[in-house]
């Protein structure tokens, strides 16, 4: 199996050199196309995000992949060639195997568990399917990557726990409401850790967004993302009441959000609770804001600390991870083997057929013309031969093929059945059968 991936990623390159190869969809496409027209490249695979550029092609036997392939990765990359060819990596076989599955279950991404890497690689896997450079066993391998991906993060739970200060935030307000459908979130700034916190809180069901800022361009700017709404900065007072959810990062030097403001805001509410999460340095939020009941404020350092323990927690899933990867390899290596073998199980049932059909054909001009009955009997004796004949090598092709001693099982079987593409004769000789001279010196006779 002469399976390459050769690529670039967070892990050996900086992003000054990432962007450089990173393609769009269309020009993805055609790279695509580019990759599965190459000569020698049975199958191509291109993958392309802010963290990683790579290509995995299955090619043809006694082809220079690594060369091949990182030339044609240059060339997509404008002919940029870095100073250092310690920025690409070239995986080969079992290894190339690996890093795809590794790379779809999350465990080769810059945070452990994220789910995103795995919807850019079926986005891949969609452009190489639509440019037909995906048709045969590396879209095998792509489809059960997707599988393992499922599999791992069902079985460990390694993408539940927040690994970033935005989703954080996410996992604490569920821990306080539990669902977050019909909740009202309130942006106080328009920093980009608060939107990304917004985002997340969104996604999880936080309908009701509202963006308030000093310059209220942005505030209306940021509101639209989430199809919310904005007000001026100077309702704040009136408005917090009716918010579930303040995240805010102004870059204000003193405290917007006071402990007296926010008890009038409670009694308002009628103490039902208020989530709140001060993102800016310096604080939005007066620290003893917390003290009021129903209230919770976690700051920027709270929030590490939880992503502190569920990184920890990630990386004792991502050991469950690695062995289920590791499992899985073996078995894709094993059918990958197998697949292999078909090819020479068919020819010996070719060959073993054309012996049977041959040595009937010679047979039946010595006997002269046979009734129907006759002939069926004959085809089935001699049919039934040939099977038994082949199943013993058969079996053990299949039970064997994905050994190391696999390929040379293979070879003694094609010498052993003479399977080289040619026919048999008519005299015999190619069915394994004595001229007649040998026949008769074996027996002590004169021929």
């Amino acid at each position: 199996m002469n399976l390459w991936t050769v690529g670039l990623s967070h892990r050996t390159a900086p992003v000054e050199l990432r962007e450089k190869f990173a393609l769009d969809s269309r020009a993805l496409l055609e790279a695509c196309r580019r990759l599965g027209s190459m000569p020698g490249v049975h199958e191509g695979l291109l993958v392309s995000t802010c963290n990683r550029v790579e290509v995995m092609a299955l090619l043809e036997d006694g082809r220079e992949g690594k060369d091949a392939l990182l030339s044609f990765l240059l060339a997509e990359g404008s002919g940029c060639a870095p100073l250092d060819e310690k920025h690409f990596y070239a995986l080969h076989g079992r290894d190339s195997i690996r890093h795809l599955f590794r790379v779809a279950a999350s465990l080769d991404s810059m945070v452990v568990g994220e789910p995103q890497i795995l919807g850019q690689l079926k986005a891949a896997y969609a452009v190489a399917r639509e440019s037909g450079s995906l048709h045969g066993p590396l879209d095998l391998m792509v489809t059960k990557a997707f599988r393992i991906a499922k599999r791992v993060r069902s079985e460990t739970g390694i993408g539940q726990s927040a690994v970033s200060i935005s989703f954080a935030a996410v996992e604490l307000a569920r821990r306080i409401f539990g669902s977050l459908k019909g909740k009202h979130v309130l942006i106080l700034g328009a920093g980009k850790m608060s939107e990304l916190a917004a985002r997340h809180l969104h996604r999880a069901g936080a309908e009701n967004i509202y963006v308030t800022n000093r310059t209220h361009e942005r505030a209306v700017e940021l509101a639209s993302i989430f199809r919310g709404q904005s007000f001026p900065h100077e309702d704040l007072p009136k408005r917090l009441a009716e918010m579930d959810i303040v995240i805010t990062s102004s870059g204000a030097s003193q405290h917007i959000i006071t402990r007296e403001l926010m008890r009038s805001v409670m009694d308002t509410r009628r103490h039902r609770p208020a989530f709140l999460i001060d993102i800016a340095v310096p604080r939005n939020v007066e620290p003893s804001v917390h003290q009021l009941d129903q209230v919770f404020l976690y700051d920027i350092d709270d929030l590490q600390k939880v992503v502190e323990e569920n990184v920890k927690g990630r990386a004792a899933k991502a050991d469950e991870a690695e062995e289920i990867v590791r499992h899985e390899v073996e078995r894709m290596l094993h059918r990958l083997k197998g697949r292999e073998a078909a090819p020479a199980i068919v020819e010996l049932q070719e060959q073993l057929e054309r012996i049977r059909s041959a040595e009937i054909g010679r047979v039946r001009r010595r006997l002269g013309t046979l009734t129907p009955e006759q002939a069926e009997a004959i085809d089935a004796l001699t049919r039934g031969i040939v099977n038994k004949i082949a199943h013993g090598p058969i079996s053990e092709l299949r039970k064997h093929a994905a050994d190391p001693e696999g390929a040379e099982i293979v070879e003694i079987l094609r010498r052993a059945f003479r399977i080289d593409g040619a026919e048999p004769t008519d005299d015999g000789e190619a069915a394994g059968e004595l001229p007649a001279e040998a026949v008769a010196a074996e027996r002590g006779q004169r021929p």
